[in-house]
């Protein structure tokens, strides 16, 4: 073969060369952000090597610890995965994590062994002692920019770094981002621009969207949109803002006032254009007062942004346990507080503010069939308004993943969701992956009280509890994989995690899931022999 290449030309062989590379480069499966991609999604549409049939045969290829101290709850952020990257080692598949002590580290995807790790020098002093809610470190999960081999991370001082791929030298900045000890989100990476966005006024940040336009190193546009004048509406879904394939940038927010004639936006699902951050959609509920009173946050939960036929829409819910359908164009109608449909109540009959109802973030995917569903996260026993599954799969107490259809209403012909069915057992679910007919869910395993008193919301009447009272905690993390039609589970990783984790995220490539915990160990999953 050899011989006949060679015989047609150099120019035939380049040809040749170039099309091998390409086809390796379709080949590459990648997770370069949280939730897959921009739009929250949580498909890992590349995947094709783990499959209903086979995923039983899962065993934990590696566990690694990184050098790490946790802060209050926070220790390592989701992982996120780059493959064919360039290192002094060789070509290689790398997991990254960024630490709460300000590092970024990146392992070998096969072995777990660590390739570089970068400690972010700061500068800067805290004004305070961290605490679970302003943990003061690194919060927010990296993004990836596979096209100028760069993972951009916000250090605690609020600098954005961009580090090489494959040595972890700065490529950009570091450059001032947000407040210094803020609670800032995922990144997203859309456009050679970078979103964020900020909650619980932590280091005296204004929560809201943030943004870094990163094309030109040196001259890099910073701009954000403020949703409230004071210390709520904080934006504190575990994927940050979502980008739409409609030129938008989607958050929910958090208790606080609703006035838009004051720019007071909490309460709320809103929307920016992409680039600019100028504010041009919202959706109220009709009852924020009573979200607002119960602390029943909205913005405790990211949205998912996908299309379904004619439909550009979005997904989202909170602590009081509903989950809201909206038009992506238009989000809440002309009146602002009309979706297109609104689930009836799915948990927390208690009328709780802490680990109770959904959190973390929805999930979506689209069938084979052309058929897309939803998956929602649901912590705390399931309501007794919820509507009937049709497939049920055992008992869920402290927690669970229900899916639902989307379908279009009989009688105005527009999307609702459709009961489709619910898990067993899930103590305190994180966002879901979805992947080749497979949910993965993370059941996390952490101590959700964040008060003495718990029960419904008392303001005059709190004692918060501390950070090493939430820590001390028996329970672990377990990994399941569920049919993602039927929701049977496939899959249990019994007690191969040594812990539990707080407000993390999976990452999944080249059929191998990856797992950071409280401890700042990295897991590794994958199929027996492979």
């Amino acid at each position: 073969m050899t011989i006949k290449l060679l015989a047609l030309g150099p120019g035939y062989l380049l040809i040749c060369l170039s099309w091998f590379c390409l086809a390796n480069s379709l080949q590459a499966r990648d997770w370069l952000t949280f939730g897959h991609d921009p739009q929250r999604s949580g498909w890992a549409v590349e995947e094709k090597i783990l499959t209903a049939q086979n995923v039983s045969g899962m065993e934990l290829k590696w566990k690694v610890q990184v050098k790490n101290e946790p802060k209050a709850l926070t220790a390592l952020t989701a992982p996120v995965v780059a493959a064919e990257v360039t290192t002094p080692q060789g070509i290689k598949t790398l997991v990254y994590v960024a630490g709460s002590s300000n590092l970024v580290s990146a392992l070998d995807a096969d072995n777990g062994n660590p390739v570089w790790s970068r400690n972010l020098e700061t500068y800067a002093k805290a004004s305070k002692e961290s605490d679970w809610l302003c943990p003061q470190g690194i919060n927010a999960t990296p993004v990836i920019d596979k096209r100028t081999a760069i993972i951009y991370t916000i250090a605690m001082d609020g600098r954005l770094y961009g580090l090489d791929l494959g040595t972890g030298k700065n490529r950009f900045g570091p450059i001032q981002f947000v407040p210094p000890f803020s609670k800032n989100w995922s990144l997203n990476l859309v456009d050679g621009i970078i979103y964020t966005s900020l909650s619980q006024g932590c280091g005296g940040g204004q929560s809201g969207i943030y943004s870094m336009d990163v094309r030109d190193p040196f001259r890099p546009v910073i701009r954000n949109l403020l949703v409230s004048n004071g210390g709520g509406g904080g934006i504190w879904g575990r994927g940050g803002p979502v980008v739409g394939r409609n030129g938008r940038i989607y958050a929910a927010t958090g208790d606080g006032p609703f006035d838009p004639s004051t720019g007071e936006y909490s309460n709320t699902i809103l929307a920016a254009s992409l680039g600019d951050l100028k504010l041009c959609d919202y959706y109220t509920p009709t009852n924020w007062r009573d979200i607002f009173r119960y602390d029943w946050d909205l913005g405790c939960s990211s949205p998912v942004w996908f299309a379904h036929k004619d439909y550009h829409l979005l997904a989202a819910g909170g602590k009081e346990g509903v989950a809201y359908l909206m038009d992506a164009d238009s989000l809440g109608d002309k009146d602002h507080q009309t979706p297109l449909y609104i689930t009836p109540r799915l948990a927390n009959d208690e009328d709780t503010f802490e680990g109770k109802g959904i959190w973390g973030g929805l999930s979506a995917w689209r069938d084979l069939q052309d058929q897309t569903w939803v998956y929602v996260p649901i912590l705390g026993p399931v309501s007794k308004h919820s509507p009937k599954f049709p497939k049920t799969n055992g008992p869920n107490p402290h927690g669970s993943l229900m899916a639902f259809k989307v379908a279009l209403d009989i009688t105005s012909k527009k999307p609702i969701l459709e009961p489709a069915w619910i898990s067993g057992e899930l103590n305190v679910p994180e966002p879901v992956v979805i992947a080749n007919g497979i949910v993965w869910a993370l059941s996390n395993g952490e101590d959700v009280r964040q008060t003495k008193e718990g029960g419904v919301i008392n303001f005059q009447n709190l004692t918060l509890l501390t950070a090493e009272q939430r820590k001390d905690n028996p329970n672990r993390a377990v990994l399941c994989a569920f049919d993602a039609q039927t929701g049977k589970m496939l899959y249990q990783s019994g007690s191969a995690l040594d812990t539990w984790t707080h407000f993390g995220g999976l990452a999944l490539a080249n059929g191998r899931v990856y797992i950071a915990d409280h401890n700042s160990q990295v897991y590794c999953f994958g199929l027996k022999g492979k």
